[in-house]
């Protein structure tokens, strides 16, 4: 939250996820390998209208899901917050997620019963968002909702509400601090932005000024920013122009308008001198931040400052990692880029330093390799390399109507920003014709004088001090424009939130099937829309192959499988995945291994020569083995010093126990000994074993059809073969023993600020007849955010910024886990909460209601058209359905499963658990929790380490 949005004009967008079913059998021949696709032309087309009260809307449709992504932007942010209100715009995202005056409750309630996806609301600097998408039946009651919140709610906010959402923004700040290298941008923003510009404290704001708030300055921000006037309404998805006015108008249109409040004038805030500092963190290995500001969103400059951002540091082959990484190897990891704001900008260059280099050489070759690109410029192939990143992004990017990133999200940040919604285009025609000379030109003009640099470095953490609060001037609201008017209202709101009666059916895209001559099954669900084609290669191993206690084999070898493959270095792949807009790359889960690819249809033949030479030839380099390996263990450290990734890491092998193909850290990596021991023959049997196409499944979604796609996947796997035996299936034990009694595990986190808590347990394997009924059961306790964890230890204690729980799928016993962030003095009263609700429901004592359980029955359901928007979730589902054994038709008959299910079958499932007999680990300054929670009387209370050994002495 604290860290600048990346460009406005040019969302971020990420691929997510989505699911598929039923199949038939493929065609037995095959075309010739089609010719190459021309580049595709595209485009977020939209539709645009203003209502009488000011009220903005933007339309956009797409038809290819029943589904309408609702998003709404307010144009307040951190930079319109008052000296002495600083962190009003961000609580005030989270009141708005409370009850309004028509609708008591939570905001999400009603969302759970109609099948919401991607839900959320974020702030930054300039603006407050919240989205969802809903069925194209439900969009009545988003509507009605966010009208409510937007033109009925001061009524509902009193003391108790303000009360309950400061307690949980304070969690939430103590969280983000709590993390390494967590007070950065603390230090960042007050020495980038002098004292009064609106850019110079955090979002997040001071607790002493959110602490000394009343209630009526609370009222008197929403009276000043939160009218229809200040506000841009996207619809995305199902929906056509005509719908969208007669529904806006009905909801929205009889709110009056706001005040029209001045947005700060442009102040990028150019700085004449270079400055730096140095802070000391509990921290594994130093970290090097340089920034300069830069141009404002509005200023074509930023976007050419991205361009200078990719070459310079924005990818595996830029010159900072090719100098610093591979050449080096002085740093785990660099980046540059652009972050994008209002007012103006930051270029950040991000360096971390290998643990034992002195900070000043990194910062010197940063310099050096910033002045040589200013002098030189980008050589023509980079300058191209970068433009295609760019438009495979986009393109990417738009396959999502919502959440964020999506086509919703693009269109309202050009709108609220350049009062233009499709600015994209100029965002995309400036980098498509920006000169090697205008980018070299720009550097020179904004990377000059005037940087910061910070440097954290390993050492006791002095915590910041809250300024004091600060006290507010008189604050007059200006009038309202009289130009603005209202319609009739047209609702009667006294009635409650209007509810679908019908909602869509379920489509999945078929399963079509084909066989390789390699053996392989391929596996397709044609996803027309996009010139994008997604594939992930699945094979058996994953970390439960990791033989003889060599953890993080299996994760360490599919890692290395894009660091040179075939005739090209690691350096060469990069670039060459990069000119053809392809992102390949491979991973190990707990039961298997894949590598996955993305590629443009117009360039997807020599895209997948590359993945089949990522799959056939890696070629183990022993300097790149050796470059890796000490990144790896540096990565390890980082993870032992993050409380939940250090958690991840003990508890495994306290669940399952010594020898279990699973007693390993869940995060794959392994530890530092087996990782320093591994050897290139190691990586070569480890690939040659379990890296081969017979009995592999080639999962395939996206634009194209089996008879476009088997003739080039024979073209380059066909004649792939295993060498030497396949190896056995792994055997996993169908069963480890709980232990007899609790156990208490403390992990050491000296001045830290709250506490990280877990409570594990194995419950039966994904395959389990009842893994549904168990996982609704888990829904109901905490497996949501309406669920009783997060309801109890957030709503209710505002303890925790978010309490949860759930079950990760595996062949075997599955390990599921209770979680809770807490501020440090709550630590033991939380833990008794959490045994107190888990004893609670899985006794039978408060068994999960009718209303509890139709909650979750319609979350797991009626999403489920939103649920598979995506190609990622295709294939994950398709993924799924390999790995478990499960019919094509799963997803369909899971649903019925779960629409029959009774509350009954439920609260049996929730017998699972036993709270008797949970493991505990709790990370936290034990200075302050070990006595406490030794007082609680769990079971036998044992202090380890980050290696999960015991201390001694204690």
């Amino acid at each position: 939250m604290q860290m600048p949005t990346r460009m406005p004009r040019r969302a971020t967008f990420l691929a997510l996820a989505m699911a598929a079913a039923l199949g038939t059998l493929a065609p037995a021949g095959y075309a010739k390998v089609p010719q190459a696709a021309p580049a595709a032309v595209v485009d977020i087309p939209y539709e645009t209208f203003t209502l009488p009260n000011g009220l903005r809307v933007v339309v956009h449709t797409d038809r290819k899901a029943p589904i309408v992504a609702v998003n709404i932007w307010y144009h307040v942010g951190s930079k319109d917050e008052p000296a002495g209100r600083s962190g009003f715009a961000h609580l005030f995202e989270h009141l708005m997620f409370q009850a309004s005056e028509n609708h008591q409750g939570e905001f999400f309630t009603p969302f759970k019963q109609i099948g919401v996806t991607d839900q959320n609301g974020t702030t930054n600097t300039d603006r407050t968002n919240y989205f969802q998408n809903v069925p194209t039946t439900a969009l009545d009651t988003a509507l009605w909702m966010e009208s409510d919140r937007m033109g009925h709610f001061l009524g509902a906010v009193d003391q108790a509400a303000l009360d309950e959402q400061r307690g949980v923004v304070q969690n939430e700040k103590r969280q983000g601090e709590n993390q390494p290298y967590g007070q950065a941008w603390e230090k960042l923003n007050k020495a980038l932005y002098p004292a009064g510009h609106p850019y110079h404290h955090s979002v997040i704001g001071s607790m002493n000024d959110l602490d000394a708030a009343s209630l009526e300055d609370v009222k008197t921000w929403f009276r000043a920013w939160y009218g229809p006037n200040n506000a841009v309404l996207v619809l995305a998805g199902d929906i056509d122009v005509a719908t969208a006015k007669d529904k806006v108008a009905k909801y929205f249109g009889h709110i009056p308008a706001g005040p029209t409040m001045a947005q700060p004038k442009v102040d990028v805030a150019r700085r004449t001198a270079s400055t730096r500092e140095t802070m000391h963190d509990k921290v594994p290995q130093p970290r090097v931040y340089r920034l300069w500001n830069v141009a404002e969103v509005t200023d074509a400059d930023l976007d050419r400052l991205q361009l200078l951002g990719q070459v310079l540091g924005g990818s595996k082959s830029s010159r900072l990692d090719k100098r610093l990484v591979h050449e080096e190897k002085l740093v785990d990891s660099i980046s540059a880029g652009a972050y994008g704001k209002q007012l103006g900008s930051n270029f950040i260059v991000m360096a971390q330093v290998k643990k034992g280099v002195d900070p000043a050489r990194v910062e010197a070759i940063i310099d050096e390799e910033i002045e040589r690109l200013l002098a030189e410029g980008p050589t023509a192939d980079e300058l191209e390399r970068a433009r295609t990143v760019f438009r495979a992004g986009f393109i990417r990017g738009i396959e999502r109507i919502g959440g964020f990133g999506g086509k919703a999200d693009a269109l309202a940040e050009c709108a609220v920003y350049t009062g233009d919604p499709g600015c994209f285009r100029e965002s995309l025609a400036v980098i498509n014709a920006t000169s090697a000379s205008e980018v070299q030109a720009v550097g020179r003009t904004w990377l000059g004088s005037g940087d910061h640099t910070l440097v954290i470095v390993e050492g006791e953490r002095t915590p910041l001090a809250e300024e004091p609060a600060g006290t507010p001037a008189p604050w007059q609201l200006p009038p309202v424009d009289a130009a603005w008017s209202t319609t009739p209202p047209s609702v009667d709101r006294s009635q409650g939130v209007p509810m679908p009666d019908a909602f869509p059916d379920l489509v999945f895209p078929a399963l079509e099937r084909a066989r390789l001559s390699n053996g392989t099954t391929v596996i397709l669900a044609r996803r027309a829309g996009l010139p994008v084609v997604q594939m992930d290669y699945q094979f058996a191993g994953g970390y439960s192959a990791d033989a003889n206690g060599a953890a993080g084999t299996s994760s360490f070898t599919m890692g290395m499988l894009d660091e040179g493959a075939g005739d090209l270095g690691a350096l060469a792949f990069a670039d060459r995945a990069e000119s053809l807009g392809a992102q390949m790359g491979a991973a190990a889960g707990l039961d298997s291994a894949s590598a996955w690819f993305s590629g443009l249809t117009e360039n997807l033949d020599a895209s997948l020569a590359l993945y089949a030479d990522l799959l056939r030839r890696p070629q183990f380099s022993a300097a790149e083995i050796e470059r890796v390996r000490a990144t790896w263990i540096a990565n390890i450290a980082q993870e032992k010093a993050r409380p939940q990734t250090a958690a991840m890491r003990v508890l495994p092998p306290l669940l399952y126990g010594d020898g279990h193909a699973y007693a390993m850290p869940f995060t794959g990596s392994g530890t530092e000994a087996s990782i320093a021991a591994l050897d290139r023959d190691d990586l070569v049997a480890f690939h040659r074993a379990w890296v081969r196409p017979e009995g592999a499944t080639l999962v395939v979604v996206g634009d194209t059809t089996l008879e476009q796609v088997v003739p080039l996947l024979e073209k380059h796997f066909g004649d792939w073969r295993g060498t030497g035996p396949a190896p056995a299936a792994q055997s996993v034990p169908a069963t480890v023993a709980r232990p007899a009694q609790g156990r208490v595990f403390l992990v050491d986190q000296p001045g830290a600020v709250q506490a990280n808590i877990y409570a594990g347990q194995l419950v039966p394997s994904t395959t389990d007849a009842g893994a549904v009924r168990f996982d609704i059961a888990n829904g109901v306790i905490g497996g949501d955010f309406t669920a009783r964890l997060n309801m109890n230890l957030r709503e209710d204690k505002h303890w925790s910024y978010g309490a949860r729980s759930g079950a990760s799928g595996a062949l075997g016993q599955r390990p599921w886990l209770a979680s809770a962030p807490v501020q440090i003095d709550k630590t033991a009263e939380a833990m008794a909460e959490m045994r107190r609700e888990i004893g609670a429901f899985a006794s039978g004592e408060t068994p999960p209601t009718a209303a509890e359980v139709e909650r979750i029955r319609a979350i797991n359901t009626l999403s489920l058209p939103g649920a598979y928007e995506t190609a990622a979730s295709v294939a994950s589902t398709i993924g799924g359905i390999v790995l478990y054994g499960r019919p094509d038709d799963y997803v369909v008959r899971r649903k019925a499963e779960i629409e029959a299910m009774t509350p009954a079958q439920v609260a049996e499932a929730a017998k699972t658990l036993d709270a008797d007999t949970l493991t505990w680990v709790v990370v936290g300054d034990l200075s302050k929790i070990e006595a406490p929670v030794r007082a609680l009387g769990f079971g036998e209370v044992t202090v380890i380490d980050a290696d999960g050994k015991p201390v001694a002495n204690r």
